[in-house]
């Protein structure tokens, strides 16, 4: 969408910003123009469910060179932010491809009396190249399609103590994929059992890079993963909820459920994710030759740290059992 100013009718010039958020893992619903310099942002709810808006991501172009602007997202969902704590959002061009960090000192997130006292994150800018599209996140993404290609890169190395299989299907017909990490030499009934997923949340997206650090530990050739490996049967589920990550999400899947609070009884049909992974679960539970106990305590940690004394709690417990 193009936005100039209220009544110009002429044809696009440099300065008139043009927003974008028509691709994998985007979005932004609306652009109002302020003046020359301010632009007031909305955030897309999630699919079916309005409740939730927090994730952005979008691209402009068509800018002028030293062109400075205010952006203002206005619309947030959320009063607690890590916004609030000094987090930034990213930003990369086609020039420079990898994302980084705006300033803190350009980042305000505040209540605001023109947005019926709603919290508003507001962003300073200056456009350097005239030629580039830039492009503007909440955090780092990490989609569908780069998971997809990072999983086939690995079956491409023929690792013989990692199998990848389809665990099922998401409502919109994406891989629910599973990963078995563990050397074939043990007995499996002689090794523990460590189950992994990531992703039920579609805009937490420091889980996947959590999760893709963890299994590139897991099956290399350091003396500790061989060591995991001969000792630990791993099923890695990398992202629970592909339709949510695709859409440009924050909490939800297609059909607006937050599936985390459907794990209880999730239906085939619009949890179907949750219903694999849980039908998963009680079948390795069934199962004589699965592994049944462990004499380590279960471990607990959050992909945002900084968001409740309980999270802060469980990472405190992880630090000290390793």
């Amino acid at each position: 969408m193009m936005v100039s100013s209220p009544g110009y009718t002429g044809v696009p010039r440099k300065g008139h910003l043009v927003f974008d958020a028509c691709f994998e893992s985007g979005n932004l619903g609306r652009v109002d123009y302020i003046s020359e310099f301010e632009f007031d942002l909305f955030i897309r709810p999630d699919t079916c469910n309005p409740r939730f808006r927090v994730w952005f991501n979008f691209t402009v172009e068509n800018i002028r060179e030293t062109q400075r602007v205010i952006f203002n997202v206005v619309n947030f969902s959320k009063t607690k932010s890590l916004y609030r704590d000094g987090m930034s959002p990213v930003v990369k061009s086609t020039s420079r491809p990898k994302w980084y960090r705006l300033p803190a000192k350009n980042v305000y997130y505040y209540r605001c009396p023109d947005h019926r006292r709603n919290y508003v994150m507001s962003f300073a800018f200056c456009f350097d190249r005239e030629d580039d599209v830039y492009q503007f996140a909440y955090c780092y993404p990490y989609t569908y399609s780069r998971l997809q290609h990072y999983l086939a890169s690995l079956e491409r190395r023929n690792l013989p103590y990692l199998q990848r299989e389809l665990l099922g299907l998401s409502v919109q017909q994406r891989r629910l994929d599973l990963l078995t990490i563990t050397n074939s030499g043990n007995p499996e009934r002689e090794k523990k059992l460590v189950f992994l997923t990531a992703r039920v949340h579609p805009g937490e997206s420091p889980a996947s890079f959590i999760c893709q650090g963890v299994i590139d530990f897991l099956v290399s050739q350091h003396p500790v993963a061989e060591i995991l490996r001969d000792h630990v049967i791993f099923k890695i589920v990398p992202m629970l909820n592909p339709d949510g990550v695709y859409l440009g999400n924050y909490r939800c899947s297609l059909m607006g459920f937050d599936l985390n609070r459907h794990w209880q009884d999730p239906s085939p049909w619009a949890h179907p994710t949750l219903h694999a992974v849980k039908q998963l679960i009680v079948q390795m539970n069934q199962d004589p030759v699965t592994p049944r106990s462990s004499q380590l305590p279960p471990i607990c940690w959050s992909t945002l740290p900084t968001e409740t004394k309980m999270d802060n709690a469980l990472q405190h417990n992880l630090i000290v059992q390793n």
